[in-house]
């Protein structure tokens, strides 16, 4: 099965033991990574099914998971534990993250070139069947699932806007409206 949640061998067994946590907890992992740099950092992305996801749902799932890896040990290296939420620019690992977040801008690459290009940037158009549809500026488009290699929003003005009214305590009237003067 084609995966953007986890890539490596050791993240798909990191996968394996954290994702029933995750998600027994109420949670969705969205991604998870072993960043290898001077220092190792077990990344974990997670979201709730309605996104509103807070710093206190983050230590919770911190808390858990850092529990199991005591026990479970999946890296025997030191590293540091790092969940977070996937933020509003987030990266797309399902291809029903594809559907959900129809209608907003992404980038999305692919393992192998496709008609010379690896790299598509336009606006998702849903899915069709095991396809991903974008609209880019020659029409719209179908890659496979399994040919792409990394996807993620774009931080538009109007995803920062659909996000924000996605969660609970947002209130246009909290924010200023911006004028614009007429130049001319």
């Amino acid at each position: 099965m084609h995966n953007l949640i986890a890539r490596t061998s050791l993240d798909n067994r990191m996968l394996l033991i954290f994702k029933p946590i995750i998600e027994d907890m109420g949670f969705e992992l969205v991604r998870i990574r072993l960043m290898d740099g001077k220092s190792k950092l077990i990344q974990v992305m997670i979201d709730k099914p309605d996104g509103n996801i807070n710093v206190d749902d983050c230590a919770k799932i911190s808390n858990e998971l850092s529990a199991t890896i005591d026990v479970e040990d999946p890296y025997e290296d030191p590293f540091t534990l790092e969940v977070s939420s996937p933020g509003i620019d987030r990266p797309l690992t399902r291809l029903s993250d594809f559907e959900y977040w129809n209608g907003y801008e992404a980038k999305i690459e692919t393992a192998d070139t496709i008609d010379g290009q690896r790299r598509f940037r336009g606006i998702l158009a849903g899915i069709n069947e095991d396809e991903v549809l974008i609209t880019i500026n020659v029409g719209t488009i179908g890659l496979k699932f399994e040919w792409i290699s990394d996807a993620k929003l774009i931080l538009t003005d109007n995803l920062i806007t659909e996000t924000l009214k996605k969660q609970n305590d947002f209130n246009e009237n909290d924010f200023d409206t911006i004028e614009q003067e007429d130049l001319d």
